[in-house]
């Protein structure tokens, strides 16, 4: 399915979000002095072009106190925003001028860091359970201090580490925290002895940057939004043709993805979206063309496939920069991937995909952007490989404009502090790659049981299977949970742990998917008893050190500097201590208006836009993290690696080779080739740390599962209003869009007896959640589209009148997963759909 739209106008993007927010927000009246654009304000007036009347100005009661520069802290755009704060309370968030990619703007998620904040729901001291059934909704626990909270903690794990089971101890952070809080995390758990210290990656976005570690050297995002400081010019604004592939930018990345658009119309360049049904993003673009949900590897070989026939290559770039071509040349000639068969596959005509394939090969500037609908496949790593060998073939990669620009892998990850001067307990294979794996060893204990986790997240709501999930942490021995409000998980806990929210302190918290990060300073005292995430770690390795007697006081202590829970200090240690950081100081980041990227090794370098790109200053940041002078590419070859012999025995470990064949999940409709997983585990050759099922690959599947659950769905966020669960916990989330709604095509509906707006109900093999049918034409008939992030626990949704709606990960087999990267299929599940019982 393709066609071409007209597009709108890309104010509608940002603006429009805002006006809706400034309808919406008025009990708390911005002042106009913080400059940039006004978002939360009385209802608009319309004046001349549209302008809004400001009726604040010069107003005693409204007026602020002092303006605070800080950074929203939801999507990956990462922008800059003047606070407003009266008598200790937030009255304005307006978007901070001076920053050309942001120009002001922001969208109507920004003014909801002040929901999060002043929130009746928020979680104000810590909790102990006293008794009750795990997650029942009235649970019983007692109110106490953070010292026998901790000391609990402590206490526990401890005597799991004595008994010899410290592997049974695991933590889950989530992308959300002050950065260099997992560096804090790792560094316990290397003092404990667990491996099984993980991260919200395989619920997110691993498989991207696994791939682009794989062939180019380093697993980010590879080019800048904005000038390049080196040589001057525009980056990704200069690109001639956009390929978007499973991201929706209007609703997750509005404000960003507003500057591509600014350089769209400066251009003229081609946008071309890739989704299975038509977004905002789409309704945008020149094109949309709609595949069949898990099927972009398919899409992604037939381009290559077409690309290599037809010598639309760059064979200067290529003989110079990439190594393995020729190995590529004949796979692709073997393996029967043509445009015809991924028409087959796909849906999507042949004409069209030779016709994009051209396109992207003679565009001077193509630059790729993906993100979940990628990355929450089955196949993901081999399907980013695949787009990274679109780039390398066509030198769309080192150059500004072009690049594969995977979202959300993005700097920092390990910030360095210095190293431990004790010595610390072997460390274990950790569980199979992926967190949704928890809940197998607690209920099988297979490869080993689990019996104490702590998590800043929120699993109930993010992990597949979720009735799987619940039984495992109804089971779980004991469990910690951190966040701001009684979410879902928190009632299955043990202790409960109330965190700061990021208007309460000051320090580096969101980071732009440019590798970019901002200073931020604090707002708001903090609610109630809260902490940091930080703090609390560090206060928990105190808690050790009182706990422990086997390794002493000092063990734990000197390890944990107190001088850390200031923020600047622990900073400090960040930059002298980590690669490329060295030019990323305190003090140089609040004089900026722009966000500072990484690498940018010292004072004077201007950070990094394009990666690899053939300039001094790379070169010069390149060998801070670790090349050999004159290193382009930090591969073991120093050049782009498609193929070699060392990677592809590391892959066939775990089934897999460096040249990817098709394959899918089995649950998409039309019996494809998908996958095995072996009972044994090997050690994984993408995370060495951890192990995986190994797979059989081009086994045929049979489809029969489509006998009773006709549909494919898909999971996503709800709309540009939500970002994870946070946002359904703030009056304008709940009412904005506190409605599940499910996409179905109108003759789908009908076929099954289903009006636009009646009740239903979602059936997988696994459970069923509930819903509200939506009519849109805008998505393929054999598919429906349903949000996730809603919840039970949502008290906000209760009140105007709505439903708790169970997890619609409640739907996924946490079964398939890409066993490399250890990523979750969200993004495909069989499924009927029936009108609700009245």
């Amino acid at each position: 399915m393709s066609h071409n739209n007209k597009p709108v106008s890309r104010r509608n993007v940002v603006q429009g979000a805002v006006l809706t927010s400034a309808a919406l927000m008025v009990n708390v009246p911005t002042a106009s002095a913080a400059g940039g654009n006004p978002v939360n304000v009385a209802p608009p007036t319309t004046v001349g072009e549209g302008g809004l009347l400001n009726f604040t100005e010069g107003s005693a009661a409204l007026h602020p106190d002092r303006t605070v520069k800080s950074a929203c802290q939801f999507c990956n755009s990462n922008c800059a925003i003047s606070v407003g704060v009266r008598a200790d309370r937030v009255i304005s968030v307006q978007g901070a001028s001076g920053d050309p990619v942001q120009q002001g703007n922001i969208c109507v998620k920004a003014p909801m860091m002040a929901e999060i904040t002043h929130n009746p729901l928020r979680l104000t001291k810590p909790l102990i359970r006293t008794g009750g059934r795990k997650g029942s909704k009235e649970p019983a626990f007692r109110e106490a201090t953070w010292d026998e909270a901790l000391d609990l903690i402590a206490r526990r794990l401890l005597a799991l580490r004595d008994s010899g089971q410290v592997a049974a101890i695991a933590n889950r952070t989530t992308g959300r925290l002050p950065r260099g809080t997992g560096s804090l995390v790792a560094r316990l758990f290397t003092l404990l002895g667990s491996p099984n210290n993980t991260d919200v990656g395989p619920v997110c976005n691993d498989a991207g940057g696994n791939a682009l570690k794989a062939t180019f050297g380093l697993g980010n995002f590879t080019n800048g939004y904005g000038t390049d400081g080196a040589t001057g010019q525009d980056d990704l604004g200069s690109a001639d043709y956009f390929l978007f592939l499973g991201t929706n930018q209007a609703e997750t990345h509005p404000v960003t993805f507003d500057y591509l658009l600014r350089g769209k119309a400066r251009t003229g360049a081609k946008l071309v979206v890739v989704d299975p049904r038509e977004t905002p993003t789409g309704a945008l673009a020149d094109e949309w063309i709609s595949p069949k949900p898990h099927t972009d590897l398919a899409l992604a070989l037939g381009m290559l496939q077409h690309i290599l026939d037809k010598r639309l290559y760059d064979r200067e770039f290529v003989d110079r920069w990439v190594l393995g071509f020729k190995e590529l040349q004949a796979h692709m000639a073997a393996s029967g991937y043509t445009p015809e068969w991924a028409a087959d596959v796909t849906g999507v005509p042949a004409d069209t995909i030779r016709r994009i394939a051209r396109e992207y090969a003679r565009a001077d500037k193509a630059a790729i952007f993906c993100n979940a609908g990628i990355s929450h496949q089955l196949g993901a790593f081999d399907t980013y490989r695949v787009l990274t060998f679109l780039a390398a073939v066509t030198g769309n990669i080192g150059r500004l404009g072009t690049g594969c620009n995977f979202m959300h892998n993005t700097w920092p990850g390990d910030l360095h502090l210095p190293a431990l001067t004790v010595r610390t307990p072997d460390v274990g294979t950790a569980l199979p790659v992926g967190p949704d794996y928890f809940a197998e060893a607690i209920l099988t204990g297979k490869p080993y049981p689990l019996k104490a986790i702590i998590t800043q997240g929120n699993p109930l709501i993010s992990s597949a299977n979720t009735e799987k999930v619940k039984e495992a942490f109804r089971k779980l021995d004991f469990y910690v949970y951190t966040g701001l409000f009684m979410e879902e998980a928190a009632y299955y806990a043990d202790v409960v742990l109330p965190v700061s929210s990021p208007l309460e302190y000051e320090g580096v918290y969101m980071r732009r998917d440019d590798r970019a990060i901002r200073w931020q300073e604090a707002a708001v005292p903090r609610c109630g008893e809260s902490k940091t995430d930080y703090e609390i770690w560090i206060d928990l390795a105190h808690a050790f050190a009182r706990q422990d007697r086997r390794k002493g006081h000092a063990y734990w202590a000197d390890s944990f500097p107190l001088a850390w829970k200031d923020y600047s200090t622990l900073w400090a240690e960040f930059v002298k201590h980590t690669p490329g950081v060295g030019g990323m100081t305190q003090e140089r980041m609040q004089k900026r208006t722009e966000p500072l990227r990484w690498p940018c090794p010292t004072p004077d370098h201007p950070g990094v836009s394009a990666l690899y790109q053939d300039h001094p200053s790379w070169y010069e940041a390149a060998e801070s993290l670790g090349a050999k002078k004159g290193q382009r590419f930090l591969t073991p070859s120093g050049k782009i690696e498609i193929y070699t012999e060392e990677l592809d025995r590391q892959l066939a470990t775990a089934g897999h080779a460096a040249l990817p064949g098709f394959y899918t999940h089995p649950e998409v409709t039309g019996a494809h080739p998908t996958l095995t997983y072996e009972k044994r585990f090997i050690t994984s050759p993408i995370n060495p740390q951890a192990v995986t099922h190994p797979v059989r690959l081009g086994v045929r599947g049979d489809g029969s599962v489509h006998r009773d659950y006709p549909l494919m769905g898909m999971t996503g966020r709800p709309s540009v209003v939500h970002f994870a669960s946070v946002t359904h916990w703030t009056p304008t989330g709940a009412r904005l869009n506190g409605i599940r709604l499910l996409q179905i095509h109108p003759d789908t509906a009908r076929r099954l007896g289903i009006e636009d707006r009646d009740d239903v109900v979602v059936e997988s093999p696994r459970g069923k959640v509930t819903a509200t049918a939506l009519y849109w034409e805008g998505i393929r008939e054999d598919t429906v589209f349903l949000p996730n992030t809603f919840g039970p626990a949502q008290k906000l949704a209760e009140e105007l009148g709505a439903d708790h709606y169970e997890a619609a990960n409640a739907l996924v087999d946490d079964r398939y997963y890409d066993n490399l990267s250890g990523q979750q299929a969200y993004k495909c599940f069989a499924c009927r759909v029936t009108k609700a019982p009245a």
